[in-house]
């Protein structure tokens, strides 16, 4: 009988010999001190004990990346660096994300033997299928319920961020509805202040919403921001439905996985999954995790869609990682017949018409969504303007053709273009 396992792949920095190093990360993580202890029998050791799976070599560090590591007696000067690849049986852990959560990045990235571990990339095995609902809607739902086939859904966010009443949200949604956007979501941090609560604003909005609806046929999908503890949060979706709203948003890292898990399982709506707070632990490449393992724990918590960031975009992350967590969040996670817990990348942070080619040519697919803010609301033409473009650019990506020269034919594309830069 096989036993499921999870594996984790790091990629670590140590002065000490490589597979001492390795040794150390399986021991500190399962059933090992740092001495043999009374009941930590052969047995149970074989049966608990973290395996090291492959450890290769990946070269050199001139200098520590990170402060507090210790040196072997007998040190060589050498600081080498390595990709680890652990693995655990399911039964030490359970079918339990926070227990997995601290079995792979528990306290591994605190020991002195290392200056620098980072999590790269986890792979769980199906069985926790059966505790975790994965997502509710994924890109098919999501693209069902704003309407949308067979290109990006175009997005914006509510700016300024904060201080605006319900009202003057409403009228920011009334132009933008109006201007074609097919998502709007709230800032991360609106939530539910005194200035602009929770209810009133998605009432305001959802009016709005609801009008154009009426008039147009064509339902604007709107994230609205429920943030907060468990209980105001199953409220807040709740009042989301009864006013007809279509999406809800929740910041990843604020309310961790538990919350996430409750959330997805008294969710009727898509859940826009937030991941403000991910640099943290993600922009050092000595310490934290990689986006590609972070997402996969959302995902089988119940996301439907997640920000990757965006090409050329504002932040300190390349290209090459946000469309490496684009892909990700396209790729099965378990493999067939098992739900492959796939959502929708959404791509922001200072995009306009000039990134929808290389999105495109990077990622391969139309299912994202693509979200810009002053990429439409500073279109020279108007908002409408700035929506027009971004499809005309998506049009012209898919279709092969350059963008300068599609531009010669769409002339809110070549405004975008004069604006934002070619």
């Amino acid at each position: 009988m096989t036993h499921p396992r999870v594996t984790a792949t790091y990629e670590i920095e140590t002065a000490f010999p490589l597979s001492q190093a390795a040794e150390t990360m399986a021991g500190e993580q399962s059933t090992g001190t740092f001495v043999r202890v009374p009941g930590e029998t052969d047995a149970l050791r074989e049966a608990h004990a973290a395996r090291v799976e492959e450890l290769t070599e990946l070269g050199e560090a001139a200098e520590p990346s990170l402060p507090g590591s210790g040196t072997p007696k007998d040190w060589d000067g050498k600081r080498r660096r390595a990709r680890v690849r652990l693995s655990w049986p399911v039964s030490n852990m359970g079918l339990s994300l926070p227990n997995l959560l601290a079995t792979i990045n528990g306290n591994l990235s605190e020991l002195k033997a290392f200056s620098g571990l980072r999590l790269i990339d986890v792979t769980l095995p199906p069985e926790f299928l059966t505790r975790y609902q994965g997502p509710q809607f994924g890109v098919p739902g999501t693209r069902e319920l704003a309407g949308v086939y067979d290109r990006p859904i175009i997005g914006t966010i509510i700016k300024p961020s904060v201080g605006m009443s319900p009202e003057a949200t409403a009228a920011q949604v009334k132009t933008l509805v109006e201007a074609g956007i097919d998502f709007i979501k709230d800032d991360e941090l609106q939530a539910d202040g005194p200035h602009c609560p929770f209810d009133a604003r998605i009432s305001a909005v959802m009016r709005v919403i609801n009008d154009h609806a009426e008039r147009t046929g064509k339902k604007v999908m709107f994230a609205a921001n429920l943030t907060g503890e468990i209980d105001e949060m199953l409220a807040r979706h709740d009042h989301v439905v009864a006013e007809g709203g279509t999406c809800i948003m929740a910041s990843m890292n604020s309310i961790g996985l538990p919350a996430m898990k409750m959330l997805r399982a008294h969710s009727q709506l898509p859940i826009h999954g937030h991941r403000n707070g991910w640099g943290m632990l993600g922009r050092s490449p000595a310490i934290g995790m990689s986006y590609i393992a972070f997402q996969k724990l959302w995902r089988l918590a119940g996301i439907d869609h997640t920000h990757v960031n965006g090409i050329d975009n504002k932040f300190c992350e390349s290209n090459e990682s946000v469309i490496a967590s684009a892909r990700e969040c396209l790729t099965p996670m378990f493999p067939a017949p098992h739900k492959g817990c796939e959502i929708m990348p959404v791509f922001s942070s200072g995009q306009s018409a000039k990134q929808a080619a290389p999105t495109y040519a990077a990622l391969g697919s139309v299912d994202c969504m693509f979200a810009a803010g002053g990429g439409i609301m500073a279109h020279p033409g108007g908002p409408a303007a700035g929506v027009r473009a971004l499809q005309q650019a998506w049009e012209a990506a898919v279709a092969g053709i350059p963008v300068e020269r599609a531009a010669n034919d769409a002339p809110e594309l070549k405004a975008a273009l004069g604006a934002f830069g070619a």
